[in-house]
């Protein structure tokens, strides 16, 4: 190799770079070094060519054994570094924990009177990016401009995701346009940065004008769906991503599974765990954990809790997730003993952490271990509490029925309670119907926020269990004067791997009349079996019989009429919304059936 590389040096063509690039491709680190010591001892130690292809083979190895430190030395001894070099160190600075150090090596390259290119700025402003800089950020751009590189295409693809990444989008969009050819990277983080913004629609318009799209591009919609709240969405885009023939990758399995989970579309969440199982793709945590929230959101608890149990490495947000699956399952205890499970293998709970142990004792009304958690999260752990830890625990003393605690609590709170703490105060009244702090939380609610339909549906709630007509007439008549709409309760059901959406007296669905005529019948068929609904908490002073109707035609019990006619046996399940042992799975939507006190519901195809 020595007189491969002592040839080079005589006969510098492009031919013979093609040859170094060939020859010296080590494994690891210690053949680097190696290499560097044979050409150290030849003499050629400052050679530029050799010099910029050692840094790079020791700062941007491939294999994961680089080392930029090493790179670094080699550099600071070298007697007439080169741009290339410089560039290489930056490139390699903005891949590391220390992207800093690239902005300082530019300027001591600035000193040294090397003259930047445009690759020089390129990883400039990686490093700016990596960095979560706006400030470093625009000033590389200023750097970029005055030496005539903006209109580069490198840089403008770079600070393009610059800009995207830091939720300026107008700058990004008019960089976009200025640009003659963006190259996919480009057009990749401009539809990212509109569905960060929300503007899904004019991000998809955006990706599907694209030239050419990558997995990553396909991810950046795939996710802003499923992030955007947009889950169906996200599911036809996953389907047109293999109808493509684009191989998914880690990333788009964790946003598939996450559209799975908040739809509860059990069949495609169970597919996409056979499809990374066929695909090989490692079930490392961040996969894990999302397998672990679908099942969990899907009602199937014993398979979350087995992949769980699968995982050979966890981390604390896998931890967190498992035990706030059991949480929202009503597995409190359970939850609480894989917390103590968590510390003994050694790892330190976070603030997301305790909002699941909170939940858990709030769920198994274990009033005095949830004050014990609160107190231990901040003296043991040292961890300020969040809006959600005093949701918590007025969750806790209010589902307890200790209302006068609760409003003590809340009344002691070093920061100003937010929505989330009142909202658990105006639920517990409901349940315990004390409407005269009902009309205290929800004042407080509507100072905060004056349109928050949930708190004025609660209070009316709680009037109608007291069969206080006048103030479910008044809280309406305070909501058309205040132009608050209650929006309407949303309930989905996957049937045969098809997720379908249903709202209240939906008449919008292509079997609507199917349904129509299914309901009367199995309505029909649960009064001869003697069968009363519960009408306390509808919501108007209006006859028994149309209140009954107005239950009738719940969006979940849509829902579950349809899957009478799509199959011949259905379990639901509603506080957890799912279906067992059958394709039709599972339905989600609002926990109640017949006036909220019915949790489990047997059924067959006959209304019975």
């Amino acid at each position: 190799m020595l007189n491969a590389l002592r040839s080079l040096t005589k006969h510098p063509t492009p031919t013979a770079v093609a040859l170094l690039d060939s020859s010296i491709n080590p494994s690891s680190i210690n053949k680097v070094m190696q290499i560097h010591a044979q050409i150290i001892t030849s003499g050629l130690a400052h050679h530029p060519r050799f010099l910029g292809k050692l840094i790079s083979l020791s700062a941007l190895s491939a294999d994961g054994t680089s080392d930029v430190n090493y790179a670094r030395l080699i550099l600071d001894h070298s007697e007439n570094p080169t741009i290339f070099a410089v560039n290489t160190m930056i490139r390699a600075y903005s891949k590391s924990h220390q992207p800093d150090q690239g902005l300082l090596l530019f300027r001591q390259a600035l000193h040294r009177l090397l003259e930047p290119d445009n690759f020089t700025f390129t990883f400039l402003v990686r490093s700016c990016t990596q960095l979560h800089s706006l400030e470093l950020g625009e000033s590389a751009h200023s750097a970029a401009f005055l030496r005539g590189f903006e209109s580069d295409s490198h840089v403008e693809s770079a600070l393009i995701h610059m800009y995207s990444s830091f939720g300026c989008v107008g700058a990004a969009h008019q960089l976009f346009i200025k640009s003659l050819q963006p190259d996919v990277v480009a057009w990749t983080a401009l539809v990212g940065a509109w569905t960060k913004a929300g503007e899904l629609d004019y991000a998809r318009n955006l990706f599907d004008h694209m030239p050419k799209r990558d997995v990553v591009a396909w991810n950046a919609m795939l996710t802003g769906y499923a992030q955007g709240g947009s889950s169906i969405a996200a599911l036809s885009m996953f389907h047109e991503m293999q109808m493509a023939g684009v191989k998914a990758n880690e990333a788009t399995m964790v946003s598939v599974l996450s559209a799975c989970g908040h739809l509860g579309a059990l069949d495609q969440g169970k597919w996409i765990h056979v499809y990374i199982e066929k695909n090989k793709l490692r079930l490392n945590v961040n996969l894990g954990t999302s397998l672990i929230d679908m099942y969990a959101k899907c009602g199937e608890i014993t398979r979350a809790m087995e992949v769980f149990n699968k995982m050979s490495e966890k981390n604390v947000l896998t931890w967190t997730t498992a035990m706030n699956g059991l949480a929202m399952h009503g597995l409190g205890r359970e939850c609480l003993e894989l917390f103590d499970s968590m510390r003994w293998s050694g790892l330190v709970p976070n603030e997301i952490t305790y909002v699941a142990v909170l939940r858990a004792c709030s769920v198994a009304g274990l009033v005095e271990k949830g004050q014990l958690h609160f107190q231990s999260m901040i003296h043991t752990y040292g961890l300020e509490p969040i809006a959600e830890h005093y949701g918590c625990m007025v969750d806790i003393l209010g589902r307890a029925g200790r209302l006068d605690e609760a409003i003590d609590f809340i009344d002691s709170m070093p920061v100003v309670p937010h929505v989330g703490v009142w909202g658990a105060l105006l639920n517990a009244c409901r349940l315990y119907r004390r409407t005269d702090v009902a009309q205290f939380a929800l004042r407080k609610i509507v100072e905060l926020e004056a349109k928050n339909d949930g708190a004025y549906v609660l209070l009316s709630n709680t009037y109608a269990s007291t069969n206080t007509w006048d103030g479910v007439g008044n809280v309406r008549e305070l909501m058309k004067r205040k132009g608050v709409k209650k929006v309407p309760g949303c309930s989905v059901i996957e049937v045969d791997g098809v997720v379908h959406e249903f709202f209240v007296g939906d008449k919008l669905h292509p079997k609507h009349l199917e349904i129509e005529m299914k309901l009367e019948e199995i309505s029909s068929r649960l009064k001869l079996e003697g069968y009363v609904p519960n009408t306390e908490e509808v919501l108007f002073d209006i006859e028994e019989e149309e209140k009954q109707n107005a239950l009738c035609r719940h969006s979940e019990r849509l829902a579950i009429v349809f899957g009478f006619i799509s199959l011949k046996e259905v379990w639901g399940v509603l506080d957890v919304g799912f279906t067992e042992s059958n394709p039709l799975s599972p339905i989600k939507g609002l926990s109640r059936l017949a006036g909220g006190r019915t949790r489990t519901a047997k059924f067959d195809s006959n209304g019975h």
